[in-house]
């Protein structure tokens, strides 16, 4: 019987050292006025962000990365409703006692004790700024005719880490908001159609607002070299492609 335990405990320690192996993720380092931010790209729409001793997961979901094995969270950001940005088992995988989750007004009522944003609103939470923005489709739509991301129901957030802006965009179209943002350092904008935005779309959005760094996000199948292309004349815009599928 002894070794018989001993024998299914090696098998679930050689398990569990198997599944953390698996989650190798990349990483940017992303120097500000009050230290480095750290972004790991854990895939899909989804991002772990550390920054002064504090973790941020942005769009936590299952289906990517195994949340049990990930640092728990001091502040969550859900953009919207969908399943695979509002993950409710990844998201109580890494909830502490004093996690801060701030939701969108589609998530209302779906997770518990978050606070909501809607769009427009700016709150400082743990020290950090954090504004709202409209995420949202113009042209993408339903069969029935309905747009696949409505506006004022999921949002995309600006959060400043020192004297860095840096914005996630959820899933949305190249709207009129997003094109009039201002001082935006670094801008994760989504590119997976037929739900959010075609490689000529976020070229101009990004044409429009100027990030200094770009990063296509939550692409799935779209060419990623596209964007690259339409974009490699804007030297002031830096395009990072990184593994997010």
């Amino acid at each position: 019987m002894g070794k018989l335990v001993i024998s299914l405990c090696s098998l679930v320690l050689g398990l569990a050292g198997i599944a953390s192996a698996r989650q190798k993720f990349e990483k940017d380092v992303i120097p500000t006025s009050k230290g480095d931010l750290e972004i790991t790209f854990l895939g899909h729409g989804t991002l772990m962000m550390t920054f002064e001793g504090k973790t941020i997961h942005v769009d936590p979901y299952g289906e990517v990365a195994d949340y049990a094995a990930l640092p728990k969270a001091d502040l969550v950001l859900v953009t919207h409703e969908h399943f695979d940005h509002m993950d409710p088992k990844a998201l109580q995988a890494i909830l502490k006692p004093d996690t801060t989750v701030i939701a969108s007004k589609a998530c209302a009522g779906k997770l518990p004790n978050a606070l909501i944003m809607a769009n427009g609103d700016t709150r400082t939470v743990l020290g950090l700024p954090v504004e709202a923005v409209p995420a949202y489709n113009i042209a993408h739509k339903r069969p029935d005719g309905t747009p696949f991301h409505p506006k004022g129901a999921g949002n995309g957030y600006i959060i400043t880490f020192g004297d860095k802006r840096l914005y996630i965009a959820g899933d949305t179209e190249n709207t009129p908001e997003m094109k009039a943002l201002k001082n935006i350092d670094v801008a994760f904008l989504p590119m997976n159609l037929p739900y959010t935005m075609s490689p000529e779309m976020v070229a101009d959005a990004a044409r429009a607002f100027r990030p200094k760094i770009l990063y296509p996000y939550h692409f799935g199948e779209t060419d990623t070299s596209k964007v690259v292309k339409l974009l490699q004349g804007e030297k002031e815009i830096e395009v990072r492609i990184r593994r997010m599928s």
